[in-house]
């Protein structure tokens, strides 16, 4: 049930838009062993220039090309399975031929209280759905 947000720059076709999104679930589907039809993405292009995305110091250049991703889900997954899923998706990624230094991912955790999926109710709290297993 992770909520993803991936943006990047306006240029690609559909078909490459839909291999990136793709690309990024099966990594979680794969790490995460979530439900294949679990899937929550939305996609933003953005005009050139309107995603700044430097290297924070580590001495590498980004291109045109970088994926911005962010990832929301529940708290409870211990770093190694976070560092897997970061691995996963840059592979995946690379598969998509988005470069690994054009791969940016921002991680944020929160509780089952945090989640309505319809209707104005919190179906973890209310029991609607199971909360999902670590």
């Amino acid at each position: 049930m992770p909520l993803v947000r991936i943006d990047l720059a306006t240029g690609r076709d559909a078909a490459g838009i839909q291999q990136i999104a793709d690309a990024i679930h099966e990594a979680i589907v794969s790490v995460y062993g979530i439900p294949p039809r679990d899937r929550f993405q939305i996609v933003t292009e953005h005009s050139s220039g309107q995603i700044i995305a430097e290297d924070a110091g580590l001495g590498f250049a980004r291109s045109e090309g970088v994926v911005m991703i962010q990832i929301f889900t529940q708290r409870g997954r211990s770093d190694e399975t976070k560092q897997a899923l970061y691995t996963a998706v840059a592979d995946r990624l690379s598969e998509a031929g988005v470069d690994g230094s054009d791969v940016f991912i921002g991680y944020v955790e929160n509780g089952p209280q945090d989640w309505s999926f319809g209707f104005g109710r919190a179906q973890y709290l209310t029991g609607e759905l199971a909360v999902p297993a670590r």
